[in-house]
């Protein structure tokens, strides 16, 4: 049972108004959602950053590789789970779902920003010049190492969000020790 409660789709005012958004766009509300409804504001900003990135430079299939790759690190299994049904969604292979976990991807330019993103993760977002070198060295610009840093930023304040709340599963289960 989740810490926070769940507003109900039926809900009135900003909150429904939000998950309508979220139902038509996915079909579904998931838990999630629901969730961070309790206040307006933190569910319309997921959203607002949620859909900026999805606008931007980076590949869909790279940001859910990014998703799985810093909730693995942050042991949430809500978006763990999510993000790996979300990455087979989007035509990832189920050997590129497991790698992502270990922050791997069999394509060089992929894991650079992997191991990018997961030493965002581990040095609070103080990485090295050495990192910094590396994600240049890959190939990837200003606008798109910005777009890894807010990638990971977002899985942060999920992983986070999903864990204080500890938010009911409603996706296929991805186990963190699996």
């Amino acid at each position: 049972m989740s810490r926070i409660t769940a507003v109900d789709t039926n809900a009135a005012g900003k909150a429904k108004e939000l998950l309508d958004g979220v139902k038509a766009q996915l079909g579904r509300v998931p838990n999630m959602m629901k969730v961070m409804a309790q206040s307006p504001a933190v569910l319309s900003g997921a959203l607002s950053l949620t859909g900026a990135l999805a606008e931007g430079a980076l590949k869909p299939e790279l940001r859910e590789q990014i998703a799985i790759a810093v909730s693995q690190a942050n042991g949430c299994e809500y978006c763990l789970s999510a993000h790996t049904t979300l990455g087979k969604l989007r035509g990832l292979p189920p050997e590129e779902l497991a790698a992502a976990r270990k922050g791997q991807s069999a394509d060089p330019k992929a894991q650079a920003a992997l191991d990018f993103a997961l030493a965002v993760v581990a040095e609070r977002g103080k990485v090295t010049d050495g990192a910094f070198t590396e994600i240049r060295e890959a190939g990837y610009d200003d606008g798109e190492i910005a777009e890894i840093v807010a990638n990971v930023a977002l899985m942060i304040f999920t992983n986070y969000f999903n864990n204080v709340a500890q938010t009911k599963l409603d996706w296929p289960l991805v186990s963190l020790g699996q």
